[in-house]
C-alpha cells in the first residue's frame, strides 16, 4: 500500500473512532466528511439547539504534499500522537492550527 493510501486510511479510521463517541440526536447530527479525492476530512456537528444554530467543525485534517495537516481540533484528543502510533513519521504531521512561526518549535513537521 502506498503512503497516501495508508494516510487516508489512518485518518478515516481515527476520525471514525473519535466521532463514534460523539452524541447525535434529533436536533444535532454528527457528520463525517471524508473526501479522499481531494484529501479533506472533517468531523462536524450540525443542527439546532433550541434557537441556536450548531455548525461546528470538531476536527479537520487535510493531506497536502504527502503530509498530514491537522487544521482544527476542538477535543482533548491528540490525533498527532495517535497517527504516530499508527506509523506516521513525526515530520509528516504538520500542526496547521499553529501559526507558521511556531511550527519549527513543535515536535512535528513544518510544511
Amino acid at each position: 500500500m502506498d503512503k497516501l493510501t495508508q494516510y487516508r486510511q489512518y485518518i478515516q479510521t481515527l476520525l471514525s473512532q473519535y466521532a463514534s463517541d460523539d452524541i447525535s440526536d434529533e436536533q444535532v447530527e454528527v457528520q463525517l466528511i471524508l473526501d479522499a479525492e481531494r484529501d479533506h476530512y472533517q468531523w462536524m456537528n450540525v443542527g439546532w439547539q433550541g434557537l441556536n444554530r450548531i455548525y461546528r467543525c470538531v476536527m479537520h485534517i487535510d493531506i497536502k504534499n504527502e503530509k498530514i495537516w491537522i487544521q482544527q481540533n476542538l477535543t482533548d484528543q491528540n490525533p498527532a500522537e495517535e497517527l504516530i502510533k499508527m506509523g506516521v513519521p513525526r515530520e509528516d504531521i504538520v500542526l496547521g492550527l499553529q501559526p507558521p512561526y511556531k511550527r519549527p518549535y513543535t515536535d512535528y513537521g513544518v510544511a
